[in-house]
């Protein structure tokens, strides 16, 4: 089976993570998508986030009408305690590879601002090792951006990417240790931070959010500033 791995900080999960998740499920035969909402993501420390079980209810609330869909608790807080270790792709994936059966075929689902940011990341290398990227590409990157972000080890030389730089980022990137695929066209103008900042000012969420997403800020008051 074609199984794919999203994971984010989902504060809030919005319709622009589940237009990227459908459209990754059609064009890849994907049988199940995983979405992992992180504890304490790495790259997202410097400001607060809504509890994990408030993220997690919310991730299941959004996925709950696509069986495919499947919220995890791959980076939930151990016995409900609170932790501090900051949860990485590399070990969360390689522990989660430990549940799939040899013929499975894992992809990890990122948009393409975040995948710039992957050499970064903790070990990049073994994590092109351990799975293949789905990345959702937009206008304004080309394939030569998508290689370029590559960590230094698995990056082309610049005279093998200078022909890339007109060119749109579409289609496969095969490199010796890393297997990169873009999806296009699932580009939405939205972001957590902006449905955070529509909220606190009471502005309408119905283009940013599922009902049921919408129902449980509005029940809890999350993200509100005031009274």
């Amino acid at each position: 089976m074609n199984i794919g791995l999203f994971g984010g900080t989902f504060d809030p999960i919005h319709r622009g993570h589940t237009a990227l998740t459908r459209a990754a499920q059609e064009q890849f035969q994907l049988g199940r998508i995983y979405f992992v909402p992180a504890n304490i993501p790495p790259h997202k420390q410097k400001r607060p986030l809504a509890s994990f079980p408030s993220r997690y209810a919310m991730v299941a609330l959004a996925t709950a009408e696509n069986q495919a869909f499947v919220p995890s608790l791959l980076e939930a807080p151990a016995d409900g305690q609170k932790s501090t270790q900051a949860n990485y792709s590399v070990d969360t994936v390689k522990r989660f590879k430990q549940t799939l059966k040899k013929s499975d075929r894992l992809f990890f689902l990122i948009g393409i601002d975040a995948f710039r940011e992957i050499a970064t990341w903790r070990d990049p290398e073994a994590l092109f090792r351990e799975c293949e990227f789905i990345v959702a590409s937009r206008p304004g990157y080309s394939l030569a951006d998508v290689a370029n972000a590559l960590p230094e080890s698995l990056r082309p030389a610049p005279s093998v990417t200078k022909p890339f730089q007109k060119q749109p980022a579409k289609g496969d990137l095969v490199l010796t240790g890393a297997t990169v695929h873009l999806l296009e066209s699932v580009h939405y103008d939205i972001s957590a931070t902006k449905v955070r900042e529509a909220v606190a000012a009471g502005k309408p969420l119905g283009k940013f959010l599922d009902p049921a997403v919408r129902e449980y800020i509005k029940k809890t008051g999350l993200y509100r500033t005031g009274p």
